[in-house]
């Protein structure tokens, strides 16, 4: 199998293989961050599981092109709009039923379920007694931000596969090459700063708004060791209305945290931002960055459960200024 699949090189590889084997598996769990190709892999697997060419997908035969074009009997994609609980159980009562029934054209039928991490407890519940006991022909691709937020007995009946971001090099010669209006510099800056998320780099060039979060993230870094409680709840604001936002905040934050904590002058900087980390070091101690790390994870948690958006930058500023001792 030959996927064009930016990184990962060994994941695409072994599933490449099961494929090629005719061993691929009826559950699949791919897992990662917002931006690093989760869906599109997950149609790229289902492409080739339809194909009927000897380098599969070959991206020539009919099963190819009508995958390609979305239009496949066989390849069934549902995903959920976002949030706790939004992807319903009824969603996939139907998906069993139609599970039951013989493909159309293909070899396989393929349900590619986005967001499952979005999926109510007894949604998984019910996922659950079809991938105890699939048909033959049927695959399930799901895709979640991370796996944790499945129930064990789905994880233990499917292959988890963990995307992670780029090779910095490869992913600006990839950008720069595709996208006429950014250069191999550019791509290279904007990828050290969104941690290789080829996704996330290529939407900061069309929106202004994750290079001005990235900025905001670095007054908020400057304002917890100033100890400016209202300057850092206006940096806050910028919030107020923007639940993902707070997620990619969380998460640059925990970058600029980790390489604070590892700091050295000739170190790899996840985040991109060295002297913001370089004053982080120099200002607070390891365990204080430590527990600077943990609240970003809790913070990503909250927001991802929908909380109220006022008390949830409350709860930011508050959760920050405890762990560096404010």
């Amino acid at each position: 199998m030959k996927i064009d699949f930016i990184s990962n090189e060994r994941i695409i590889d072994q599933l490449g293989c099961l494929i090629d084997s005719g061993r691929f598996p009826h559950a699949v769990v791919i897992e990662g961050e917002q931006g690093l190709g989760k869906r599109t892999l997950a149609r790229l697997l289902a492409t080739a599981l339809v194909c009927r060419g000897e380098q599969k997908p070959c991206m020539k035969c009919t099963q190819c092109h009508k995958a390609q074009d979305k239009i496949h009997p066989d390849i069934f994609e549902y995903s959920a709009q976002g949030g706790a609980n939004s992807f319903h159980v009824d969603v996939v009562r139907e998906i069993i039923k139609d599970a039951y029934i013989q493909p159309n054209e293909a070899e396989h039928k393929i349900y590619i379920l986005g967001n499952a991490d979005c999926m109510s407890i007894s949604a998984q519940n019910a996922l659950l007694k079809v991938l105890e006991e699939p048909p033959q022909y049927a695959v399930f691709i799901l895709t979640a931000k991370s796996k944790s937020m499945l129930l064990e007995t789905v994880i233990s009946r499917s292959v988890v596969v963990s995307l992670e971001g780029v090779d910095i090099y490869k992913g600006a010669k990839y950008i720069s090459s595709h996208f006429e209006n950014i250069s191999f510099d550019d791509a290279e800056k904007a990828l050290e700063i969104f941690n290789g998320n080829i996704g996330k780099t290529i939407d900061s060039f069309s929106n202004s708004k994750q290079s001005e979060l990235a900025r905001v993230c670095c007054d908020i870094c400057r304002l917890l060791v100033d100890d400016s409680e209202y300057s850092l709840l206006c940096a806050c604001s910028v919030f107020q209305k923007d639940r993902n936002a707070v997620v990619f905040a969380c998460d640059f934050l925990k970058n600029i945290f980790r390489d604070a904590l590892v700091y050295s002058e000739n170190g790899d900087f996840l985040s991109g931002q060295r002297e913001t980390a370089r004053l982080l070091k120099t200002k607070l101690t390891r365990q204080k960055l430590v527990d600077l790390m943990n609240v970003c994870d809790t913070l990503k948690e909250t927001a991802l459960m929908n909380s109220n958006n006022s008390i949830l930058i409350t709860k930011i500023c508050y959760s920050l200024r405890q762990a560096v001792g404010r």
